[in-house]
């Protein structure tokens, strides 16, 4: 099942890149919260986190579970949490993709919901940038799978949508303004 994110868009400052996505998600804010801020929700979407100290200073480290290195070792990623607001902002900082942000809130009530505001800065190349972009945009795509109860089946993971996603953003067809 394949359901499509919205597109980021980013900014760029010196060789630091700010990426951002906003999404409505039809799902309440705890359920959101539990998807992006916990040990059990990270692994089904984006990456495992182990260590994962739940408070503002606290150890974690993510290991993408997709395969993507040449020897099928994704990327491991260690760093700390720079803001922890439950169950509103989760920021984790850590080697490879730098400052990532999650800001949760809770979307009118005539539409339900909850409204997540993610943010990634980044130090890096264009290109490195246009990898995150895609790869940002593919692994929201598996949260919204994950919300629905469908949980990433990383075994069966291949890197073509990934790749259409890159030329898209790569194109400038698809980044916001």
């Amino acid at each position: 099942m394949e359901i499509p994110s919205p597109y980021g868009a980013s900014e760029t400052h010196g060789d630091v890149h700010t990426l951002r996505y906003e999404l409505s998600l039809p799902y309440p804010q705890e359920r959101v919260w539990d998807a992006v801020a916990t040990p059990e929700g990270l692994p089904t979407w984006l990456a495992a986190a182990e260590p994962f100290e739940r408070r503002e200073g606290g150890a974690i480290t993510l290991r993408w579970l997709n395969a993507a290195g040449p020897e099928g070792a994704g990327t491991v990623a260690p760093g700390r949490v720079t803001a922890w607001e439950p169950p509103s902002v989760a920021e984790y900082t850590v080697e490879v993709h730098g400052r990532i942000r999650f800001e949760l809130e809770r979307a009118p009530a005539s539409v339900g919901g909850t409204l997540l505001h993610f943010t990634n800065e980044m130090p890096g190349t264009d290109d490195e940038r246009l990898d995150c972009l895609a790869g940002w945009h593919h692994h929201f795509e598996y949260l919204l799978q994950a919300l629905a109860g469908h949980p990433a089946d990383w075994p069966t993971w291949s890197v073509e949508r990934w790749e259409a996603l890159r030329r898209e953003y790569g194109e400038g067809k698809r980044e916001l303004p």
